[in-house]
């Protein structure tokens, strides 16, 4: 496996984010394209069938980001335990999700460094991630 890095740390899943979305949109443009042409015979089952494609688009969205934020509450937990392990004392709660997420890629040596850094300067989780020198691998993520 390569070696992880800034430039390859996201992970796309063809299955997921190819396939599957391709198949809802074409389903959602289909079934409108349906209702469109939809006699009054065919009108309210075309109409169902619209009805689902915006039901399975919706729980593509929710299914991915509730698990995401699952993903990010576990990430935080894990992080603040690994600041307060390396400095016995809790971590800033001036840090925002989003900035503790991109601390999850330092090593050990630059952890608490990068996370008061990232506190006093506001660091974006992307300026985060460009300043590590030392990549700790995330190959769990989905």
């Amino acid at each position: 496996m390569k070696r992880q890095n800034f430039q390859n740390h996201s992970k796309i899943v063809i299955g997921f984010h190819g396939f599957t979305f391709l198949a809802i949109m074409a389903l959602v443009i289909g079934s409108i394209m349906a209702l469109a042409k939809s006699s009054n015979d065919t009108f309210y089952t075309s109409s169902l069938l619209v009805l689902n494609s915006f039901i399975l688009l919706l729980l593509a969205f929710y299914l991915r980001s509730f698990s995401l934020k699952a993903q990010d509450r576990a990430i935080r937990a894990e992080e603040k335990l690994r600041y307060f392990i390396l400095t016995g004392k809790a971590m800033s709660n001036f840090l925002s999700t989003r900035q503790i997420i991109g601390l999850r890629f330092a090593s050990d040596e630059e952890f608490v460094d990068l996370a008061h850094k990232a506190e006093k300067e506001g660091l974006s989780e992307k300026e985060i991630k460009q300043a590590i020198q030392n990549w700790k691998a995330d190959t769990y993520r989905v």
